[in-house]
């Protein structure tokens, strides 16, 4: 094996991590910065650095060719499903097929409507909050007054 310096046992331990790196890629992205990392890190034996190369260069080609299979496109997917529970235009068994897809990849999205509630109640908080905070004006806190009785909390 050849070496550029003191850390051989180091050089063995990060060609391991690429070797687990190469059968899990998550994000090809990350990958490819900690491959740039590698070979410009002083510390990294020259046959590392040149086994980041070629993984780099690979990692690269597959992007440029549009054989990427890193995830990305399953993530654009699922957002797509995400989208179609929001969109007022998607029939319920579009929006049923979607949460079942959303929720098989681990993602629950919460109802709509708790989320219109939610938001309706985090902004009668903020404008309560306003009436007792001293920072805020005297004009604002009238504001706030007014919206509290336009919608029935004081």
């Amino acid at each position: 094996m050849a070496s550029n310096g003191a850390f051989p046992l180091f050089s063995l331990q990060f060609q391991m991590l690429i070797d687990v790196l190469e059968e899990h890629v998550k994000n090809p992205g990350r990958v490819a910065a900690g491959l740039r990392a590698s070979i410009k890190n002083p510390r990294v034996s020259d046959e590392a650095k040149a086994h980041a190369t070629e993984r780099l260069q690979e990692l690269e080609s597959q992007q440029h060719a549009g054989t990427d299979q890193s995830g990305s496109h399953g993530n654009r997917v699922l957002g797509g499903y995400k989208a179609t529970l929001h969109n007022q235009h998607t029939s319920e068994e579009a929006k049923k097929h979607a949460r079942e897809i959303l929720n098989a990849a681990g993602i629950h999205e919460p109802d709509i409507d708790l989320d219109d509630q939610q938001h309706k109640n985090r902004v009668l908080a903020g404008y309560k909050a306003a009436l007792h905070n001293p920072k805020v004006s005297e004009e604002a806190k009238q504001h706030a007054r007014q919206y509290l009785e336009e919608h029935d909390t004081t």
